[in-house]
């Protein structure tokens, strides 16, 4: 067993796909699996050559590298709980199919977990496009210079403004001016972190996963902002920098934005999981 599984939610993005799987070769960290729900209608797309050679590469270094092609779409939340049945680490890695990481990201985000205890750590992302733009009136950031605590956040509270830390480069821009490098690393205050996620498995289960799937409609958004503040409220998170992970910047395949997790779901409701039908189908493992 491994001591990360990296778990990848995919759909329509063989080449972006492909470049974030060549970012996870160089890790300085090379304890990884890596776990990949793969939605395309086409399975064809995954099984071409542009993905299967970084597959191949990731497996040449040991690294366990399973695709599911799974189907029918249910939206993004079961699809992130689908990815957290299969991780047996006690650390799981939820990364999107367009981002670029750092050769220092897992390590990094090791080391912040274990020395916090907490239920996550996360990399916002940096759109470089943005790095002509500076943005003083979003970077505004309160570090952890005490252990991270639980915090219990919720739309509308001062406290979620902290999302604009994570727009377009202003992590870029932070980390230079407070010259915080990989080698000294600092821990943030966040609202929630967007497609660069650490999670305790065990904490992450405890307060339900994704398991709130069945209560909303397949076009949702914000499942991970969701559960990011289950998480905190009960065991904390923080962000960490330097930031190290990369957008490539491509259009959102989330189109339809009309339920909003956070929005229309209580963080203090109770919800149980509902089996459904589904085709899972894995290949190439």
């Amino acid at each position: 067993m491994s001591k990360v599984d990296i778990l990848i939610p995919t759909y329509n993005r063989a080449s972006a796909l492909a470049v974030t799987l060549a970012s996870l070769i160089a890790q300085t960290f090379q304890d990884f699996n890596v776990i990949i729900s793969d939605q395309t209608e086409d399975p064809n797309e995954i099984a071409s050559n542009i993905v299967q050679t970084p597959v191949r590469v990731l497996r040449s270094h040991n690294h366990k590298v399973q695709i599911h092609h799974h189907l029918p779409r249910r939206g993004m939340a079961e699809q992130r709980q689908f990815l957290l049945d299969q991780a047996t680490a006690p650390y799981v890695l939820f990364i999107d199919d367009d981002i670029i990481l750092e050769p220092f990201v897992l390590e990094q985000f090791v080391n912040a977990i274990e020395e916090e205890n907490c239920g996550f750590v996360g990399s916002g992302l940096i759109g470089l496009s943005f790095i002509q733009d500076v943005r003083p009136h979003q970077q505004a950031i309160e570090f952890w210079d005490s252990p991270v605590q639980p915090e219990k956040l919720q739309p509308g509270m001062p406290e979620w403004e902290r999302w604009k830390l994570h727009n377009a480069a202003n992590l870029y821009h932070i980390q230079r001016s407070h010259n915080i490098t990989p080698a000294h690393p600092r821990k943030y205050k966040v609202a929630w972190i967007g497609g660069c996620v650490m999670y305790s498995a065990q904490k992450l289960r405890d307060v339900g996963g994704f398991n709130f799937w069945t209560k909303l409609p397949e076009n949702h958004c914000g499942e991970d902002v969701f559960t990011q503040q289950r998480v905190m409220a009960k065991y904390g998170g923080c962000g960490v920098l330097p930031s190290g992970a990369y957008h490539q910047e491509l259009p959102t395949t989330v189109v339809d934005r009309s339920f909003n997790a956070p929005v229309v779901l209580s963080i203090d409701e109770s919800f149980d999981t509902i089996e459904g039908n589904e085709l899972s189908l894995t290949y190439d493992s």
